[in-house]
């Protein structure tokens, strides 16, 4: 684990992991692992976060309910993790009217072997920072995100790297354009004729 001490970079093949979890859509608990999700083919999105019944949490996990079928439609499994257990987030997702509509797995990371795997623990609070991470089918991380405890992400921004990231691994000469959306949208092709000619190869 030295090569990961600090977490993982860009680039770098995720080694398998596995959490515990809480299903909502069971209203039971169950295990999710790496080696799982790959050998289904899925993306996978991890997102961390400080702890359960706390408060950017809520909106964010609302917002990610609300999305959660279209990464699963395309191909995307995301898992919410924090160091509690799963017993509590049986109890917040039960409890906060915000989470009624969630059906993500929510993995428990009690000893936070994962969330030093990506460089999100706290060693002195012992709560995860928010991290967001996508790894593509084969097990390689490709994008990477750590905000402070108290700045919520955009889940539609989430959603949209992943489509991104779906699309590039079809056509890898291909770049997606800051304001790239969804497949059909413009993308770039660079080049030595593009240099200096962005804004002529993208408008």
């Amino acid at each position: 684990m030295n090569e990961i001490c600090c977490g993982l970079k860009v680039g770098q093949a995720v080694p398998d992991f596995k959490l515990e979890t809480y299903e909502p859509t069971k209203g039971d608990f169950g295990e999710i692992s790496l080696a799982n999700l790959k050998a289904d083919k899925k993306w996978t999105v991890l997102v961390f976060y400080p702890a359960d019944f706390t408060f950017v949490c809520a909106t964010e996990f609302a917002s990610l309910a609300e999305l959660y079928d279209q990464f699963k439609d395309n191909g995307a499994e995301v898992i919410t993790v924090s160091t509690d257990t799963k017993f509590v987030h049986l109890a917040w997702q039960r409890d906060e009217i915000m989470l009624k509509d969630a059906k993500y797995p929510m993995g428990a990371d009690r000893t936070g072997t994962v969330s030093r795997m990506f460089g999100v623990y706290n060693e002195e609070s012992g709560l995860d920072l928010r991290g967001t991470f996508i790894i593509s089918p084969d097990g390689i991380l490709l994008n990477s995100e750590v905000n402070f405890y108290n700045m919520g992400r955009n889940m539609v921004e989430l959603l949209r790297k992943v489509k991104a990231n779906i699309h590039l691994s079809k056509y890898g000469d291909e770049a997606c354009p800051a304001k790239w959306q969804q497949e059909g949208d413009k993308t770039l092709k660079p080049s030595a004729e593009m240099v200096g000619k962005v804004y002529e190869a993208y408008k």
